[in-house]
């Protein structure tokens, strides 16, 4: 009978490759079968059995694989590969915090930047904060969000995550708190199927300080993850979320696979599958992808 749990451990290539000494630790830990090698000093998956009593929590593994800054995720063996991606935009799919970007764009960064890091670890109410960061624009050029799309840059693997996704016929959703200006463009270059974010009111190309629309928020994210796996015919379990700020807590808390990528503390200290370290092919790995079977 095949194990029921898989330790999965994935290092940064940027800043590093996976010492076979760890791989070596961690499996002692879970009592783990041998290593099979998902990309040669990037990733391997160990199967375990499931936790017991006195063993290692994977807080403890994940601590210890800290050290190396390897990123280490428990994960079931069955129902991995996910047939649902929902993936937050900015500091997710994104480097950039497009908002906050544009706030610098127009003098307002210090202001709008101690706004959003508030609402992303959770100390104010999303919708209160969205409304109080876009009211600072009002009477702003327009035409000012090329100049941040301009600037955009995608994490790495992003690509690689929704194409190899979708290559397995999952459904991709980019879900953001950001606005719909992005959210359209930055889907099209990555190759999401749908978007949905936040519009922004503009009249003869003047930001009005309002929404044209509902605000996107916590709640929101989780019912468009709900009914994607609806449409798509899968349960909860066959979904996978990523995001980093606590309006993700939702969808992550919900979805099958939940992770907590680069994430602020709130996130951190809520979400149990974390990727810390790693780029976004991590979410390849936890689902049991090899690197060779990745779609670029």
């Amino acid at each position: 009978m095949s194990l029921p749990y898989v330790l999965v451990l994935v290092a940064d290539r940027a800043s590093g490759v996976l010492p076979p000494a760890l791989i070596d630790i961690a499996r002692g830990m879970v009592q783990g079968d041998t290593a099979v090698t998902l990309s040669p000093g990037e990733a391997v998956e160990i199967p375990c059995p499931a936790p017991g009593p006195g063993q290692p929590t994977i807080e403890t593994i994940r601590a210890v694989c800290a050290r190396e800054r390897i990123d280490a995720l428990l994960v079931k063996a069955r129902g991995r590969r996910k047939a649902v991606l929902v993936a937050d935009m900015d500091s997710t799919i994104l480097v950039n915090e497009t908002l906050d970007d544009l706030a610098d764009l127009l003098g307002l960064g210090p202001e709008i930047r101690a706004i959003t890091e508030a609402s992303m670890n959770g100390e104010l109410d999303f919708a209160a904060a969205l409304h109080a960061r876009v009211a600072l624009l009002e009477g702003k050029p327009a035409s000012r969000l090329e100049e941040v799309l301009n600037g955009l840059a995608i994490h790495d693997g992003a690509e690689t995550l929704v194409h190899t996704m979708k290559a397995h016929n999952a459904r991709t959703a980019l879900v953001s708190g950001g606005f719909t200006f992005f959210t359209r463009r930055v889907a099209e270059r990555i190759g999401f199927d749908e978007h949905h974010g936040n519009e922004l009111a503009v009249r003869n190309g003047i930001l009005t300080g309002q929404l044209a629309a509902p605000v996107l928020g916590p709640e929101t994210k989780l019912v468009q993850l709900e009914r994607i796996a609806a449409e798509r015919g899968v349960k909860r379990a066959a979904t996978l979320a990523t995001g980093d700020g606590a309006n993700d807590l939702p969808m992550l808390r919900a979805a099958g696979l939940g992770i907590a990528y680069h994430a602020k503390p709130r996130v951190r200290a809520e979400i149990a599958m974390q990727v810390n370290f790693a780029t976004l092919r991590a979410h390849l790995f936890a689902q049991g992808y090899p690197a060779s079977a990745f779609v670029a």
